[in-house]
């Protein structure tokens, strides 16, 4: 369900995408009324199961190629604690403490769905943990993406018991029984199952997921603003964003996309100026076809946010209680191979796009194919070399990203003893597609201001509303460029005015509703 601002986020019923960034970013969370009936019921079945001498994985058995082992029921509750203990082997630098609030907040909804068989007061200590933001600190490497998120969620895990580390998101760290204690907050022991239930599941990658396909969205609508602003700044025509046009080709991506273009360039004087020249009979595929690889990127985008929103309503614990027939099951929703092939797809699409933004700086840079502009959009070339380098930048960063558009969902690797002898990689999969997009966004920083430098040479043709919009608030951030000066300041305040939404309210001001 969506919440707003300030009011908290039920757990136990549907939990949408933007609920679970709302929870990362900072809102508060709480259980609902029939989630706590829900997990008392289960727990009762877990409880009759041990009481009766059933053999359940993970509960009366040992993990992985040590399910055949047996435990009396002392060992069985020792053995929860174990489990955090050696399964907290992640290595490498820390999650960000958005990315620990999403998890936890996941795997607190979990719990709340029932099916898990723990107690009550365990799904309340994830809750405590988020009110009182104590962060886990969980490194990023050393989950396969099946059974789960092992070693990220046995590191989140074991702060409830008092054992690891906690963090403040800024470097620092504290001992979890520390943090816990001055909270006034009681470590847990942990009751039988209930160390599995913590750490079996993908609330890691999804939590990761989840968190790049929300950023992704606004991403791909300021990858429209950026190429209007060339379009104009290189005299090329909507005529090829036509609305009846487009929808010969029904795709929804493309026409909302398609429509994004034709509302920042309605009403351009820079537009106007050129409708009837020769040149304007159709531009270069980075500008004309801009709609249908931006739009593709939007549809594919559709399907990750399909499946992550899947995932987050799923129950992905092993194994699970289906308390009416009063069983537990061993099952393996706790896999990640849609997580990783949606991964995949959001890799794809970042250098994709990425791609064409570069090439359209490319284009604004060289003089003879710019309509005019001059040589890497400084009038003293030679003298100065003006935007030169900053193509540079945003070539590195494509290559990288095609790089890293290498797949991870086909990778996997053969582990426990054979046991575990198919693996997603979806959790890495997860961590290099949120990095793909910070790279994403930094080419677009880079498109962004060479298409307002160039708008600004066409003096005294102006740009549109929206588009002049975009312009003036850029130039909040970043000056026009007479003479060479280090760009690398000007290029991360574009990547900051992407990030910070300034670019949105801008178009909004000039009353276009971008979608």
């Amino acid at each position: 369900m969506s919440t707003a601002a300030g009011h908290p986020v039920e757990l136990g019923g549907t939990l949408s995408l933007d609920d679970v960034v709302s929870v990362a970013r900072g809102a508060p969370v709480r259980l609902s009324d029939s989630a706590r009936q829900r997990i008392a019921v289960s727990r009762e079945v877990v409880e009759r199961a041990v009481s009766s001498g059933a053999i359940v994985y993970g509960v009366t058995t040992g993990f992985g190629s040590l399910a055949d082992i047996m435990l009396t029921p002392s060992d069985a509750t020792a053995l929860q604690h174990s489990l955090l203990r050696s399964h907290a082997v992640a290595v490498g630098p820390e999650l960000s403490a958005e990315e620990v609030r999403a998890m936890l907040v996941l795997r607190a909804h979990l719990l709340a769905l029932g099916h898990s068989g723990v107690r009550l007061e365990v799904a309340e200590r994830f809750v405590a943990l988020l009110e009182h933001g104590i962060l886990p600190i969980v490194p990023e490497q050393g989950s396969l993406g099946a059974s789960g998120d092992l070693a990220p969620l046995a590191h989140a895990a074991s702060v409830l018991v008092g054992e690891g580390w906690t963090g403040d998101g800024r470097g620092g760290r504290r001992a979890a029984a520390d943090a816990l204690a001055a909270a006034g907050i009681e470590p847990l022991t942990l009751g039988v199952k209930e160390g599995l239930a913590l750490i079996n599941g993908t609330e890691g990658m999804s939590a990761i997921l989840g968190l790049a396909v929300h950023d992704a969205e606004a991403l791909l609508v300021a990858l429209d603003c950026a190429c209007a602003m060339t379009v104009e700044a290189l005299l090329g025509t909507p005529r090829a964003f036509d609305a009846e046009v487009v929808a010969l080709r029904p795709a929804p991506g493309q026409q909302a996309s398609a429509a994004n273009l034709r509302a920042l360039l309605e009403g351009s004087p820079i537009v106007a100026s050129h409708r009837s020249s020769h040149h304007a009979v159709q531009d270069a595929y980075s500008l004309r076809c801009a709609p249908q690889v931006h739009g593709a990127a939007r549809d594919v985008l559709g399907f990750c946010r399909e499946t992550v929103e899947r995932e987050m309503g799923s129950v992905v614990d092993n194994p699970v209680v289906l308390a009416e027939r009063g069983e537990l099951f061993s099952a393996g929703n706790f896999h990640g191979q849609a997580l990783a092939y949606a991964a995949d797809l959001l890799a794809a699409l970042a250098a994709d796009t990425a791609a064409i933004s570069e090439r359209r700086i490319n284009r604004l840079l060289d003089p003879s194919r710019s309509r005019g502009l001059p040589p890497f959009l400084t009038p003293a070339a030679g003298l100065n070399s003006g935007l030169m380098m900053a193509q540079y930048t945003a070539a590195s960063c494509v290559t990288q990203l095609r790089q890293a558009a290498t797949p991870y969902a086909v990778q996997s690797l053969d582990t426990s003893a054979g046991q575990e002898d198919h693996v997603s990689m979806g959790f890495a999969a997860a961590l290099r597609s949120r990095r793909s997009l910070d790279l994403l966004r930094e080419v677009l920083g880079v498109e962004v201001v060479c298409a307002a430098q160039a708008l600004e040479l066409r003096a005294p043709l102006h740009p549109g509303p929206a588009t002049g919009a975009l312009l003036r608030s850029l130039r909040h951030r970043v000056a026009h460029l007479e003479a060479d000066r280090p760009l690398a300041p000007d290029l991360e305040a574009s990547v900051e005015w992407l990030r910070g939404g300034e670019w949105r309210a801008a178009v909004e001001s000039a009353g276009v509703a971008l979608v």
